[in-house]
This record gives C-alpha cells, sequence and structure tokens, in this order.
C-alpha cells in the first residue's frame, strides 16, 4: 500500500491500533517531549496531539518510532524485503544484455515499472498549497522547546530541499531549525552534509541559497530524507523508487524548488551567505547538548499549508528515541549498497549502543592478509561510516547482532599489539570526545582468526564445536521429552 500523505498513514496506523489520540490539554513545551520518550520506551504507538496548548492544529509524534511502522510505511512485513530491492537495483550492469538485466529483476513486469517509478511527477498545484501567506509569524506553528538546556523551539524533523548552484540537482536531508524571531530559523546542516555543500557553493558566488523545509511530507519520503542516498542520485527519485510510483512534486510559490505536493506546511526563504547566527544548544542524540556555535540564518519569506495541516516532529536524545529505530532500519535497508563496494561483506551491525555511526561491527569472508584492514579503510572512505569511531571486523561466521558474542571474539582474536589499526580522520561534528573539533582519531580492530597466511607465529588453535552427530541425536531427544523440552525453551539466564 502506498502512502501518498502523512495524513493517510496515519489514518491507517489508526485503524491498525497503533496510533493513540491524545485529547487532553498538553504543552508544546518539555510536555509533549516527556510523554513521547515514555512511549517510545514501551514500543508503544505513534500519539497524535489534538490539544496543544497555544496552538491551532494537532502535532504527530512517534510517526516512525518502531520497526513495525517503518515496514508498514515501506509496504513489506521485513526491512529484508525492501532491502533485497535495492539490492537488485543495484546489480544493474550497463550492456551486458538486456536480458541479464531482465533476469536481475525478475523479468520485464519489474524492469519496467522499477524505470517507472523512479521520476517523479510534477503537478502544478497541491494539498500542500491550499492556504498560503506571506505575512510570517513561526509562533503560530506548535514548534517543540525538547530539553530545558535547548536555546530555543526547534522545528526537529523537517525534510530540508536545497539546490546544487552547479549540477541543478535538488537534495533532501533532515536538518534541525531552531526558531530565532517571528519570521527566523537556524540552518543547522552540519558541515559535513550535502545541504551545507549546497549552501558553499552557493556562498561561493555571492548568492542567497533558497531553501524550503517541508514539515509532514509521506513516511516514505522522510525515510529518504535520511539515507544514505550517493551524491548525484535525487532523493526524491528515491522516494518514487521505495513507493513503487512517481512521488508527485509541486513548484513552490515563491522559490525555485520543488516539494511534496501532499506534504502538511511548507516554509519557503533563503539563507544569506554573510550572515550566520549562534544556534544552539540542543538535547543531541548523543545523550549531550550540542554546543552553542554559528549556522546560516534562514530567512522564511511565505509559508504554505493545507487547510487541516498536521504538524510532524520527533525527539533525539539518549535512546530509544525515534532516530535511534530510524538508524537500524536504515543500516538494514542499505546494506546492499554497502555490499555492492564490498561484496566480502556477510553482515553489518551499527549498535543502537553506539549510536549508529560510533561502532560499526561487520563480518567478512576473509580472504588475504590483510583484508580486515582494507575493509576498516573502505569503510571509513564510505559516506558517513567515515564518522565510525571504532571499526570490529569479524569472520564470516560470526553473529555481528550478538554483542557477546562479538566481545568474545575481541577479547580472545585481537591482540592490541598488532591487531589495532588507527587513523586520523573526519568525526561527526556533534561528537564531544575529540579535542578538536569535526577532526578525531578512530580505531579499527580486528578480531578475525589468525593463521600463517597473516604472519600469525604459532598454530591457531582448533575451536571447541558440538559433535553434528550428538546435536542430531539430542535434538531427537528433547523433542520426546516434554520436560526436557519445556526446559531448554525456556530463556537462558
Amino acid at each position: 500500500m502506498v502512502f501518498r500523505s502523512l495524513g493517510a498513514f496515519l489514518e491507517d496506523l489508526e485503524s491498525a491500533g497503533d496510533l493513540l489520540r491524545v485529547r487532553a490539554p498538553v504543552r508544546p513545551d518539555l510536555d509533549i517531549t516527556e510523554l513521547t520518550q515514555r512511549v517510545v520506551a514501551r514500543d508503544g504507538p505513534a500519539l497524535l496531539f489534538e490539544n496543544v496548548v497555544g496552538a491551532s492544529m494537532p502535532v504527530a509524534m512517534g510517526v516512525l518510532a518502531s520497526p513495525r511502522r517503518i515496514a508498514r510505511a515501506l509496504g513489506v512485513k521485513e526491512f529484508s524485503e525492501t532491502a533485497e530491492r535495492i539490492s537488485r537495483l543495484v546489480r544493474l550492469k550497463p550492456p551486458s544484455g538486456i536480458g541479464a538485466a531482465l533476469r536481475d529483476l525478475g523479468g520485464t513486469i519489474d524492469l519496467l515499472q522499477t524505470v517507472r517509478s523512479l521520476g517523479p511527477k510534477r503537478v502544478s498545484t497541491g494539498p500542500c498549497q491550499e492556504v498560503a501567506t506571506d505575512t510570517i509569524d513561526l509562533s503560530s506553528l506548535p514548534i517543540l522547546r525538547c530539553w530545558p538546556g535547548d536555546g530555543g523551539r526547534t522545528i526537529t524533523f523537517p525534510v530540508v530541499v536545497t539546490k546544487d548552484p552547479d549540477t541543478g540537482e535538488t537534495h533532501t536531508g533532515v536538518y534541525r531549525l531552531q526558531q530565532y524571531g517571528p519570521d527566523t530559523l537556524g540552518f543547522h546542516a552540519q558541515v559535513h552534509r550535502v545541504g551545507m555543500n549546497n549552501y558553499r557553493k552557493w556562498a561561493a558566488r555571492g548568492t542567497r541559497m533558497e531553501v524550503a523545509a517541508v514539515i509532514g511530507a509521506d513516511p516514505v519520503t522522510i525515510l529518504s530524507g535520511l539515507a544514505p542516498v550517493p551524491e548525484g542520485i535525487s532523493n526524491f527519485v528515491f522516494a518514487s523508487f521505495l513507493r513503487g510510483e512517481p512521488l508527485e512534486l509541486v513548484r513552490t510559490q515563491r522559490v525555485d524548488l520543488e516539494v511534496p505536493a501532499e506534504a502538511e506546511i511548507v516554509l519557503e526563504g533563503y539563507v544569506d551567505p554573510s550572515e550566520r547566527h549562534v544556534e544552539g544548544p540542543f538535547g543531541d542524540h548523543t545523550g549531550y547538548y550540542s554546543a552553542p556555535e554559528p549556522f546560516p540564518v534562514f530567512h522564511v519569506t511565505h509559508l504554505t499549508h493545507r487547510a487541516k495541516p498536521v504538524y510532524l516532529s520527533t525527539v533525539t536524545g539518549k535512546p530509544p528515541t525515534e532516530d535511534s529505530v530510524l538508524g537500524k532500519a536504515v543500516e538494514r535497508i542499505f546494506l546492499p549498497v554497502v555490499r555492492l563496494v564490498l561484496p566480502e561483506v556477510v553482515d553489518m551491525n551499527l549498535p543502537v549502543e553506539g549510536l549508529f555511526i560510533n561502532v560499526a561491527v561487520i563480518s567478512i569472508r576473509k580472504s588475504y592478509p590483510g583484508h580486515p584492514r582494507k575493509v576498516m579503510h573502505a569503510l571509513w572512505g564510505l559516506g558517513q561510516l567515515m564518522f565510525t569511531r571504532y571499526v570490529v571486523v569479524v569472520d564470516a561466521d560470526v553473529n555481528v547482532h550478538d554483542l557477546s558474542e562479538v566481545l568474545y571474539r575481541v577479547g580472545l582474536q585481537a591482540d592490541p599489539g598488532r591487531d589495532l589499526e588507527r587513523v586520523e580522520g573526519p568525526v561527526d561534528q556533534l561528537s564531544i570526545s575529540n579535542p578538536i573539533p569535526n577532526l578525531g582519531a578512530k580505531v579499527g580492530i580486528d578480531a578475525t582468526r589468525k593463521g600463517p597466511e597473516d604472519g600469525f607465529p604459532r598454530a591457531w588453535p582448533e575451536e571447541i564445536r558440538s559433535d553434528p552427530q550428538a546435536i542430531g541425536r539430542v535434538d531427537a531427544l528433547v523433542a520426546a521429552d516434554p520436560v526436557l523440552k519445556r526446559l531448554l525453551q525456556r530463556s537462558p539466564l
């Protein structure tokens, strides 16, 4: 099922019993955050706050804060289904033969549907422009203040649209926008993001950069804005691919950009390269407040919205949070893209405990001396994986999602004198442990088994493993004995 708008998705969640309407009055200042965090921590339903103090529109929270809701948004039961679609797409190779291409996609119909779905559809108008005004008062929106130490109210879940002045390619990213005044916001695109790269290109020309911020798009378009889509590929094209049908786009009314026609609210305006303002502090996904620092200023000059809009927001902080759930979904869905560059990768785990960008556990089919180090350096050069502070490489038979097993392998099979790879490089702008902002050390740990081909000077011991025949005999014994069966069905201590 394709959800063309946030409202359609909320209706579907409610019909499935996965949305709760909160009708009691709730303050947007801190209280919505507090209630949302308690519900997300229990993997509860999405929330629709219908009586937000001082606001004329409802606020939706936790809409994508559960794996089941993300899967529902994508129209799948398991993330592996979407990952397989991406895998088939990235396996397409030019003219090695149309027959091979058709086989890769499962036939002519699949290929035609995929190609047809890649192009967004342009429309002349849409629900996002039912109401329009040049008189801007951002205080009319139920913008949240999430944490006590935040520097101000912040739009936390916008899909921000910018354009590359050299190529004309549009890009979307989810960048927070702290409110400064009635018509100004902080443009918090971090230094490594495509949105900030676009800003630098406009600044080099001495020209304002036009910006549109979409609040409340359909769920797949939001996911596409968060996804590590390679530069040069439009997030809107990728959203169309994930949806299986073209995303309808409409041209904004005051700037030369396109936005989803079915969006709830659209802010239009510009960023002036000569102007910066201190943004922050802000309670971030690290569990700490980000430091105040200067960022460009987004001047909102025009606002459009549906006749009855829903304001979509989220909360960041120490997991469990909605962004931590989204991070794990992105990991599962985009594993095929990593394998495209590194086919030796068997599996990958970006643990929630490592905040997704600090720790990566990778299992590989090890083939030659130094292979784990090759994988480490390749990952540090691959998109946002460049921020990973600790990369642990294990053998193909290790379950990367069992952190007890991973730590067992690190403690037993990695020698600090020879199996650590230390490098310096870019780190996330929100990282707190590096003395110099945006630059820090990273460590790779080779926790694979060693042998003569690795220059290991002594014999690697044989690992204890159960006898296959004994396993079969005991399986039969347990199946026939009710007491043993009940005993071994219990969760281990």
